[in-house]
């Protein structure tokens, strides 16, 4: 069990991280918001010791993923326009946020191992690992998903 000072220091550190993983995954920021909340909460009321802080990581985004998916199950699922959104997103160039939203736009099985993949650093084996998917698949979603993505922004 993690001692109220080991909480916190895990909250401040990954709160970003779950939140983008469920924001990837939801695609609404107030439902992003719950999952996160969700998240730490079970990080909370954890009872087994965790081997590293990597495994504190993978866990984190497993648990983040699978909150995601039973929240898309719930038939009071809100959503929400990533547009209202932008005001609080914060971009240092213009290109960022479009790339944001050419991401945001993917279907949800591409989405997120590029996210994973690109903003969080994990290897193919990785990804598969978290989503629970062979290695291979991973790797043919992340080339589909670059595909569309390199169609896209050629577009605009």
């Amino acid at each position: 069990m993690l001692s109220n000072e080991q909480f916190t220091g895990l909250a401040q550190k990954y709160i970003d991280t779950v939140f983008r993983v469920a924001l990837n995954c939801l695609r609404s920021p107030s439902d992003a918001d719950d999952v996160t909340q969700n998240v730490f909460l079970k990080l909370f009321r954890e009872t087994r010791a965790f081997e590293s802080e990597e495994h504190i990581k993978h866990w984190l985004i497993r648990v983040t993923i699978n909150e995601c998916r039973s929240l898309m199950r719930s038939p009071w699922r809100r959503t929400e326009s990533l547009e209202d959104y932008e005001g609080r997103l914060p971009f240092d160039q213009s290109g960022h946020s479009d790339l944001f939203y050419a991401v945001m736009e993917l279907p949800k099985r591409y989405r997120i191992p590029i996210y994973l993949y690109y903003y969080e650093g994990y290897s193919t084996q990785e990804i598969g690992e978290i989503l629970k998917i062979p290695k291979s698949t991973v790797c043919s979603q992340l080339k589909r998903g670059r595909d569309m993505l390199k169609k896209t922004l050629t577009e605009v």
